[in-house]
């Protein structure tokens, strides 16, 4: 009998697929997230969708909107939990100012990617993107359909 350790829960909350679809992905940054604490208690349950989500900027800030954290049945009663509320992100001054000017000088976007937890710390990974065009999506799945079969070619041929 082989001595198997027991696998550790995964930090991911929850991910953003539709974004790499959509997108161009092309610099990542992690940013903390201000939340209220039935928000956090809703986080461990995993009731959180970043689809909808976007990043904006605004007063030398950023903001993240449409961020869907649901709350759950037991949460406090005396607060009033609006779970599609405008949350801030936590950067440095100096991503602060790249995220701002490829905004509003280059006309890219700023895309959730996932929400995972970092020790005891939630954070949020984002990215700036460029939309894709149907071509581009359409080319895509093609690549991926085409690394699928070849990764079953060599697996039916190692057998």
């Amino acid at each position: 009998m082989a001595n198997k350790k027991p696998k550790a829960p995964s930090s991911t909350i929850a991910k953003n697929k539709k974004a790499r679809h959509d997108y161009h992905i092309e610099d990542k940054f992690e940013a903390g997230l201000v939340l209220a604490g039935w928000e956090v208690k809703s986080l461990r349950a995993g009731k959180v969708q970043l689809t909808e989500s976007y990043i904006f900027a605004k007063n030398g800030e950023i903001w993240i909107s449409n961020m869907h954290i649901t709350p759950l049945t037991s949460a406090c009663t005396h607060v009033i939990a609006d779970p599609l509320r405008i949350r801030k992100l936590l950067l440095n001054k100096k991503e602060i100012a790249k995220i701002n000017a490829k905004l509003y000088q280059t006309g890219q976007t700023c895309v959730a990617l996932a929400m995972y937890w970092k020790d005891n710390k939630i954070k949020l990974e984002m990215a700036l993107a460029t939309g894709k065009k149907d071509y581009d999506k359409r080319a895509a799945a093609k690549d991926q359909d085409w690394n699928r079969q070849k990764q079953r070619i060599v697996r039916d041929h190692v057998r």
